[in-house]
């Protein structure tokens, strides 16, 4: 369906220096696939997507869309968007219409729907993404996770036979962002090809036939999710997708100050969309400091989350023990508590860990 061949782009910066964001891009999409793009932040992700229907114009090379170069000069953009369509990050819906009418424009508009034909299809698509009920509201009364599943039954409005995502949940609140992964998955489901930027690691390995990691402007590793995230062949590709996230504390008396502990596991939480654990980690906290390991400082605490495991755990490191710091009767009531309890001893010392 799209082919890519050479593809580059450069910017030039307001000093006059020039900066190169695609270098040398070349990869076959077939009809039905599921492309993932992930990468670091800057390693031209965004900008491929944009290149692909031409908002940002690549400064070099082919891309190939149903057998026809998009970039030959003369050629009619407007055919090629029809059919390949595009979820932003930020909706771009219509304030003054109502979620209906963001719908049924384009297609009338460039379709040249009737109106009853365009309101069928359209309330057939708001019922696909569950928002049928909000047919008659306007954006502004809508969650960012609302409108951004208007946004995709707009563009599925149009009949494409592709859709870009750019990062289609990097705008949302954390507790609305499976509202959208979900939406996307049934159209995977349903066959419908689709390259998708993401920072949603699990997603990506879930819902994609293959993976493109981008590095340094390249499509630096292309594979199956079961290779990109099992077996990487490039040791940038691992250190990615083997990303841990870690929030530290130095426990040095009982003079640290817990109000700070409580505020970063609130934001730790927020920001890698574990809302549900901030509260229950900050409890296991103050048990495991003031209860059960009050005696013990200095201690490292720590709150881990692996993004492609999703595994997420508080540990409690002690140096220079060599037995569990538990107390007896401890054991029993946090592995009610929590999904797990790891009692180990390091090199350094001895570990209590707790799998929320």
């Amino acid at each position: 369906m799209i082919s890519i061949r050479h593809l580059s782009k450069t910017f030039q910066d307001p000093d006059g220096s020039t900066v190169t964001v695609l270098k040398d891009v070349n990869a076959d999409i077939e009809k039905g696939e599921v492309i993932s793009i992930i990468g670091p932040s800057g390693t031209g992700k965004s900008t491929l997507l944009r290149a692909l229907n031409m908002l940002e114009p690549p400064t070099g090379g082919e891309i190939w869309f149903n057998g026809e170069n998009i970039m030959a000069k003369g050629y009619p953009l407007d055919r090629m968007r029809r059919k390949m369509g595009m979820v932003f990050q930020g909706f771009n819906l219509f304030e003054h219409k109502t979620v209906l009418e963001n719908v049924i424009y384009a297609p009338m508009e460039l379709l040249h729907f009737s109106e009853a034909q365009a309101k069928e299809e359209a309330m057939e698509l708001l019922k696909k993404v569950g928002m049928v009920q909000k047919a008659d509201v306007y954006p502004s009364s809508l969650s960012g996770g609302q409108k951004q599943r208007v946004a995709i039954a707009r563009s599925l409005a149009m009949h494409p036979e592709v859709i870009l995502f750019d990062e289609p949940t990097s705008a949302l609140d954390p507790t609305m962002v499976g509202e959208v992964l979900s939406v996307i998955r049934q159209l995977a489901k349903d066959g419908l090809t689709m390259l998708i930027v993401t920072h949603e690691m699990r997603f990506a390995r879930d819902v994609s036939t293959r993976i493109f990691f981008m590095n340094e402007g390249i499509i630096y590793e292309d594979g199956t999710p079961q290779q990109i995230f099992g077996n990487p062949v490039h040791s940038a590709t691992k250190a990615f997708v083997n990303r841990i996230q870690k929030l530290v504390y130095e426990i040095d008396s009982d003079e640290f100050d817990y109000l700070q502990i409580h505020t970063g596991i609130i934001r730790f939480c927020i920001k890698y969309n574990l809302s549900d654990k901030a509260e229950p980690a900050y409890a296991l906290v103050k048990e495991m400091l003031f209860t059960h390991m009050r005696e013990y400082r200095p201690m490292t605490l720590r709150l881990t989350h692996a993004e492609l495991s999703g595994e997420t755990s508080l540990d409690f490191m002690v140096e220079g023990l060599t037995t569990t710091p538990l107390p007896a009767g401890a054991l029993e009531g946090l592995r009610a508590k929590t999904r797990g309890v790891v009692e180990e001893p390091t090199a350094r010392g001895f570990r209590v860990k707790l799998l929320l």
